[in-house]
């Protein structure tokens, strides 16, 4: 199988659509870090058409495999409602949302054509502006394939819940009374 969009160098394709700048309230505790980390054995690789999630740094990962041969990898979140991307088809550089119909771009994670374009989409997806979902870069590296992602992104989000929750608990140090 061939590995066109893979490289030990390869560049970052597309945007995370999802990041914004932080605030001091909304930053995080640890410094963001961007890592290649082991996603998927590349024996586990779908065939071209195909795709299939993974988990790289604690982030859900879609692993789409272009009919051509090149491997993607992208979130694996549709919006509006967040179902599995990796249930989706793939054909001609596109990945479409397995229930509501949009197609996402595999190397910028752009909406394609219509945004929830059939039954029920057309319905949701009027209460909601399209958005695409974030793609990261891959690797082969060994008998894996690597993507890049922030390996302090779980870690930060994880750190804002948790005191949440103790706060509404009325225990932000951790504490009890």
């Amino acid at each position: 199988m061939p590995f066109s969009h893979l490289s030990p160098c390869s560049s970052y394709h597309g945007t995370q659509l999802n990041a914004r700048p932080a605030t001091s309230l909304e930053a995080g505790k640890f410094a963001s870090k961007l890592s290649y980390v082991p996603a998927l054995p590349v024996s586990k690789l779908p065939a071209p058409g195909g795709a299939t999630s993974a988990v790289a740094g604690g982030l859900a990962i879609c692993i789409a495999v272009d009919t051509n041969g090149s491997v993607y990898a992208l979130g694996d979140k549709c919006p509006p409602v967040n179902q599995p991307l990796s249930f989706g088809k793939v054909e001609a550089g596109t990945i479409q949302d397995p229930v509501l119909g949009t197609r996402f771009s595999l190397k910028s994670g752009d909406v394609v054509g219509a945004w929830c374009p059939g039954g029920i989409g057309k319905l949701l997806g009027a209460l909601f502006d399209p958005i695409g979902v974030p793609t990261f870069p891959v690797k082969k590296k060994g008998a894996n394939i690597e993507v890049q992602v922030d390996v302090n992104a779980k870690a930060n989000f994880e750190s804002q819940y948790w005191s949440g929750m103790l706060d509404a608990q009325g225990k932000a140090n951790g504490k009890y009374y």
